[in-house]
């Protein structure tokens, strides 16, 4: 059953989950990565403080191995004296072990970064279940953690043998040079010989920072299933999210429709367009649109303004352009003023007509509307210059 789970978990860790790992303390990490930063911290510090220790060292044994007539009678005074040369020895490798310190407290950061948490120091039994470690004995992790091992001995045993091999026949004369000029050369060919081994566990790291990246990654793989629960946990069921979005669409739809009689005019296409304008002087700077909508929608739209005796007039191209530029409650566009203005001029003269004032007011037939506005023709332009 756990081979099966493992094979379903096909999907990358989600932002929650990481960061859920994150807080349980459970983070990317390369112990070699860490271990050659140290390593190579140390062989920085030898090569920059290493004069000053080998000279601390020297001047320490220098002082223990001469005897004063005082030091004969005094009983507490080699006592005194040694702890005055191991505090002395301290300073001086003090500036040392603080660069160690920072390197190992900085060196998380290259991969997972710092994490605090104490969920790791928490009890839990189940890390002493037998079953559970002789799992990890026989798991994949434990053969790379084996194999690591042994190129990390080859790797290093084969670069210090061919370094000191290489170093050999020089190291045979240390022993007839002054002490000075011996102690100085062992200091250089022993730091020499640290940062080549040093440097061959580089290579180490370089293979397992990718690896614990891909196996942290592997490790945290969820479910299609565990992913759709996280989702809804997170944003909502779907579902219901859909029916708000389809019962708030349906309220929006309802209040379109009760402003319908409101209108001053309904602009149609004349079948699939139906946009519904109102306008009051003195409380409006322009036009807007109450209502619009498509299809049945617009034959809703032109069937409550028939009934309310809203005029309706039929013009394609501005039924189409305020339908493509507007939203319910916006005004009109300032590219259509002059358009919206020439139908409500004939709204107005129809609404003041009487028999005795003349003839009936000629519906607007010819009403200019920009191209760029109208997305039939907007359409048609665009393949024409194709």
């Amino acid at each position: 059953m756990a081979e099966e789970s493992d094979l379903e978990k096909t999907e990358d860790p989600s932002p929650t989950r990481l960061e859920k790992a994150r807080e349980e303390g459970d983070v990317p990490r390369s112990r070699e990565l860490a271990t050659c930063a140290v390593l190579l911290a140390a062989a920085a510090g030898f090569a920059a403080f290493g004069d000053l220790l080998g000279k601390s060292l020297m001047r320490m044994l220098s002082d223990r191995l001469s005897f004063t007539r005082e030091m004969a009678f005094v009983d507490t005074l080699p006592l005194e004296s040694m702890q005055s040369d191991i505090g002395d020895l301290l300073i001086s490798f003090l500036p040392f072990m603080a660069l160690l310190i920072a390197i190992a407290l900085a060196s998380p950061i290259l991969i997972g970064g710092w994490s605090l948490t104490l969920t790791a120091i928490v009890p839990n039994l189940t890390r002493f279940n037998p079953l559970s470690g002789l799992a990890n004995m026989v798991s994949v992790n434990a053969l790379v953690e084996l194999l690591k091992a042994v190129g990390k001995t080859l790797l290093v045993g084969t670069v210090s043998f061919l370094v000191i091999w290489n170093m050999f026949p020089t190291l045979l004369t240390l022993s007839s040079l002054t002490v000075e000029r011996g102690i100085t050369n062992t200091h250089y060919y022993l730091l020499q010989a640290f940062i080549w081994a040093v440097s061959s566990l580089g290579l180490i790291a370089l293979i397992d920072v990718p690896y614990q990246l891909f196996s942290y990654k592997k490790k945290l793989r969820m479910t299609k299933e565990a992913v759709k629960q996280e989702s809804k946990e997170s944003n909502g069921n779907p579902e219901i999210k859909a029916r708000l979005r389809q019962q708030q669409r349906e309220m929006a739809r309802r209040r379109m429709m009760t402003a319908i009689p409101e209108a001053d005019v309904v602009i149609t296409n004349p079948t699939h367009y139906a946009v519904a304008i109102q306008y009051m002087e003195g409380d409006m700077r322009a036009p807007k649109v109450v209502a619009k909508g498509l299809d049945e929608v617009a034959f809703k739209i032109r069937d409550i303004a028939k009934k309310h005796k809203v005029l309706v007039i039929e013009s394609p191209k501005l039924a189409r352009a305020l339908y493509a530029n507007t939203e319910v409650s916006d005004e009109i566009p300032h590219q259509l003023y002059s358009a919206v203005a020439e139908v409500l001029a004939y709204v107005f003269q129809v609404r003041n007509f009487t028999a005795a004032s003349g003839p009936y007011p000629k519906e607007p037939t010819d009403i200019f509307v920009p191209d760029e506005l109208d997305p039939v023709a907007a359409t048609s332009t665009r393949a024409s210059l194709q």
